[in-house]
């Protein structure tokens, strides 16, 4: 099983930006022994929702032709914390990207307001070049994160409007 830390996207513009919310509730299973008695979301998964977000924005650029993997966290700050009943929003734009890698910057907002700053760098394993140990298959972007973006691209096309 693997978790996904986005709950959908807002905007996604190919090759430059993506943002996504995640709807932070009580009945998430990490929520009920983080701080018993006053539930918060890890600073971990906040970044990793980040990396979800930059990571999918990566792989559109490049065609999804080879496993987008998280290299190095450059920096990630909090000025907050997220509770059940808040909402986070995930900025994720590409600074550079070339064959090798990708550096991304990113803002992460709580219910509107900015609340802290995950900056990224990815590295691209394609099967070419991939250790043996890794499978063959591109495990990285599972239906589940597919379907993600393929759910906003739908709601975009079809006119809907793509903020909620």
């Amino acid at each position: 099983m693997r978790w996904i830390w986005i709950d959908s996207f807002v905007e996604f513009t190919p090759k430059g930006s993506a943002s996504a919310v995640k709807n932070v509730t009580r009945s998430e299973d990490h929520l009920h022994d983080h701080f018993p008695g006053f539930p918060v979301m890890p600073a971990a998964l906040i970044v990793e929702g980040m990396a979800q977000t930059a990571g999918i924005l990566v792989g559109e650029a490049r065609g999804f032709r080879e496993n987008v993997i998280l290299a190095k966290i450059r920096k990630a700050s909090f000025d907050d914390f997220a509770v059940p009943g808040d909402q986070l929003r995930y900025d994720a734009k590409i600074e550079t990207i070339d064959d090798q890698a990708a550096v991304t910057t990113g803002v992460v907002s709580k219910n509107g307001k900015p609340m802290g700053k995950v900056n990224l760098i990815f590295s691209h394993v394609n099967q070419a070049s991939k250790p043996p140990e890794l499978p063959d298959h591109n495990f990285v972007f599972t239906d589940q994160f597919m379907d993600l973006l393929a759910t906003f691209r739908s709601k975009d096309m079809s006119g809907s409007p793509s903020d909620e």
